[in-house]
């Protein structure tokens, strides 16, 4: 099948075109006032939370003020955060695209499958009554048979001779 690597070429092209849009992201982030002051928001919390679950971990106080990262670090922890989330959402994107085709597929080979032992039952269901039609007419004949008796077997026979005799004479 052509399409499946096509496809798999189209996703490895587009996780490895994503990680310099990544790049440009981070770069264009601390450029803009209102994203930049927004961005500097999402770090400090970023970095508050992230303090304090260590804190946490290591058994540390936690009542502690945490000290806000300057401009600069925020923006280039905020940047980097949303050039990993960009990657990474990409990268789930791929997945779960990939997922739902396989998925389908799954489904189209298992509706191959069910019509396939359908016709397998049908074809079942007919050769059953052929076979029933044959005993029906084998008992037929069975009873024929016994009704005539051996004589009459061979009197039928005997008639079939003695008339291809008598055509071949002509």
């Amino acid at each position: 099948m052509v399409v499946l690597p096509l496809v798999k070429l189209g996703t490895l092209a587009l996780k490895t075109a994503c990680k310099p849009i990544a790049n440009r992201l981070k770069k264009e982030a601390g450029y803009h006032p209102k994203f930049r002051t927004f961005i500097i928001s999402i770090a400090q919390a970023n970095h508050r939370f992230s303090t304090r679950m260590q804190r946490r971990i290591y058994g540390n106080t936690t009542d502690a003020a945490i000290r806000p990262l300057n401009e600069e670090k925020a923006v280039q922890a905020a940047a980097d955060m949303l050039g990993e989330l960009f990657v990474f959402t990409v990268a789930g994107a791929a997945v779960i695209f990939e997922v739902q085709r396989s998925s389908r597929s799954e489904a189209r080979k298992e509706e191959a499958r069910r019509q396939e032992i359908q016709e397998m039952k049908t074809r079942n269901e007919e050769m059953a009554r052929k076979i029933e039609l044959l005993e029906h007419k084998l008992e037929e004949l069975d009873q024929l048979a016994r009704a005539r008796g051996l004589a009459g077997v061979l009197n039928f026979r005997h008639t079939h001779t003695s008339e291809d005799k008598k055509s071949k004479s002509n």
